[in-house]
């Protein structure tokens, strides 16, 4: 019983250890992978900051108090959709450097 599972887990982990050299060697994946997460970020602060201003533009032309809590409530949702969105990055890293996921290994996921 020892001995098969012993064995399972030598053949089982031999794919495994083999796909990480994967990701890292392949040519120009862990750039591209490290500019689209970039990019996809980078849009993302921009709608924040759009949407921000939109609402804060609608606030002043609103008149109703009901109206007015919505659209703060809809600023508070954009703005934590912001902060998750710039900390995945960075957090991925780090948590998957210490775990050691393989992409985690070779792509600096930090917006900056």
């Amino acid at each position: 019983m020892a001995t098969t599972a012993i064995l399972s887990v030598v053949l089982l982990a031999q794919p495994a250890a083999a796909q990480q050299g994967v990701i890292c060697s392949a040519d120009k994946l862990p750039e591209m992978i490290e500019g689209f997460f970039q990019i996809t970020t980078a849009l993302g602060i921009i709608g924040l900051v759009v949407v921000w201003q939109a609402d804060s533009l609608a606030e002043v032309f609103t008149m109703s108090h009901d109206q007015k809590k919505s659209l703060k409530r809809h600023k508070r949702s954009a703005l934590k959709s912001g902060l998750i969105l710039s900390i995945l990055g960075p957090l991925y890293t780090v948590a998957g450097g210490m775990m050691g996921l393989p992409l985690a290994q070779c792509v600096d996921l930090a917006p900056w």
